[in-house]
């Protein structure tokens, strides 16, 4: 069986056009569609997997008619790991979730010891904007973020953030300076993958506020992201999205919901720092090694051999 792995802005399998698309596509068994990025009337009569990695929009455009973006595919795949559960919020629009994982390739995040700044690669909104849907509005980081402003006031960590953030949004911006974030470009600092890599592994830990999207949902999401965190032997304090229901945290990866409960999580990162990063690379070995959880994603789909991916 032949896999192809289809996402915009991914050199996994380059496709500049639709010609080449459609050529690729008659030598293959099974595409994994990430987010749909090849549309319905290229997918043709192999199977196609739709990969959702933004839980909660591509199901809510679709309950909301704004777009449809699971046309076509005969199976459907989420990292909201919680959708289908009563507490989740994100619909399930009629199909049957298979969740999965997020991957890490392991052999490229090796452990780098040290760093000194709680950090993070992030945008401000997203490019989507606001969704409401079933009388709730979703929105973007700056909804969430807003509310640990002061967190660099109330424990003794140093913080950056690698921030894609208008200069428009003045307010935020003076909020952020006041509290101590430090701020520097992401395009500068993380703006090709060794650079993104160097800038991770020079960090400490990370501090992760997620989408309202994420939050509000209880979508169970966790970031690719702090994945390499953790694969770099870096802790983690991450806004909880209800990934807390799916693996252990406490030591490596630690939740958050409160502005209290994240200066708590900063607290007990430098307490025991040596500890949260040897759990973190631990986390990232049995969890999310991206050979474990691709094995277990095919089994979850039914499908038994991949001649190559």
């Amino acid at each position: 069986m032949s896999v192809l792995l289809a996402e915009a802005g991914v050199p996994f399998s380059v496709l500049p056009d639709a010609e080449e698309l459609v050529q690729d596509r008659q030598s293959t068994s099974l595409l994994l569609n990430i987010m749909g990025f090849v549309p319905a009337p290229v997918l043709g009569d192999s199977s196609a997997v739709f990969i959702d990695i933004d839980p909660g929009y591509p199901q809510m455009w679709h309950e909301l008619g704004l777009a449809d973006m699971f046309d076509g595919h005969d199976k459907f795949v989420t990292v909201g790991e919680n959708i289908g559960r009563a507490d989740c919020q994100v619909p399930a629009c009629g199909r049957e979730w298979v969740t999965t994982s997020p991957p890490i390739v392991l052999d490229e995040w090796r452990v780098v010891p040290g760093g000194s700044k709680f950090s993070s690669v992030c945008s401000w909104r997203n490019p989507y904007g606001t969704v409401t849907w079933n009388g709730e509005t979703y929105g973007s980081r700056v909804h969430e973020f807003r509310q640990f402003f002061e967190l660099p006031r109330l424990v003794d960590a140093e913080f950056e953030l690698a921030l894609d953030i208008d200069a428009a949004e003045v307010d935020d911006l003076r909020a952020l300076e006041a509290n101590g974030w430090r701020l520097v470009d992401p395009k500068a600092v993380a703006g090709t993958p060794n650079a993104y890599r160097s800038y991770i592994q020079s960090s400490r830990a990370e501090f992760s506020v997620a989408q309202n999207m994420y939050v509000a949902t209880r979508s169970g999401w966790l970031s690719d992201r702090s994945l390499c965190y953790l694969a770099s032997g870096k802790p983690v304090l991450a806004q909880d999205t209800g990934f807390s229901d799916n693996y252990p945290v406490g030591e490596g990866l630690i939740a958050f919901s409160t502005l209290e409960e994240a200066a708590a999580g900063i607290e007990e990162i430098e307490r025991n720092y040596d500890r949260h990063s040897r759990a973190a690379r631990d986390l990232a070995e049995e969890y999310f090694d991206s050979a474990k959880v691709l094995r277990r994603l095919l089994d979850r789909l039914g499908i038994q051999e991949v001649a190559q991916a």
